[in-house]
């Protein structure tokens, strides 16, 4: 067991995902894709408006796990995602990080990150190592 970490322990944090916080994004990353930036363009898209970028939305895993589960000294190894539904400017998501398997110092992680509506948008696992 490691600092009293156990199978089934999990983790939560919610935030509204917020115009800025896409704008903001779009020039850390470089992604100035129109669906994201432009309200005109997305409007003729399949999501019929703007979206947040799907990767933006998943670094709240990261969030999760750098400050919570495990916390300060987790090093990521891995993470697979899978985007299931948009999220859109104002939605409320909810990261979930839930450990499932514990071998030494390595933690195994189901990752899942959820609407206002309670329906699944990002899926995915993670690997992370604790640096004691």
């Amino acid at each position: 067991m490691i600092k009293n970490i156990k199978i089934g322990d999990s983790a939560r944090l919610s935030k509204v995902m917020s115009e800025e916080d896409v704008y903001e994004f779009s020039k850390i990353s470089g992604d100035f894709n129109p669906v994201h930036i432009d309200a005109e363009a997305a409007k003729n898209t399949r999501f019929g408006k703007r979206i947040c970028h799907g990767i933006l939305v998943a670094s709240l895993i990261s969030a999760v796990i750098g400050m919570q589960l495990p916390g300060q000294g987790a090093i990521y190894l891995e993470q697979s995602l899978k985007f299931v539904k948009p999220v859109y400017i104002g939605d409320m998501v909810t990261a979930t990080v839930k450990v499932m398997k514990i071998e030494g110092k390595i933690l195994f992680l189901e990752t899942v990150i959820v609407n206002q509506d309670n329906a699944e948008v990002i899926l995915g696992n993670a690997k992370v190592m604790l640096d004691e």
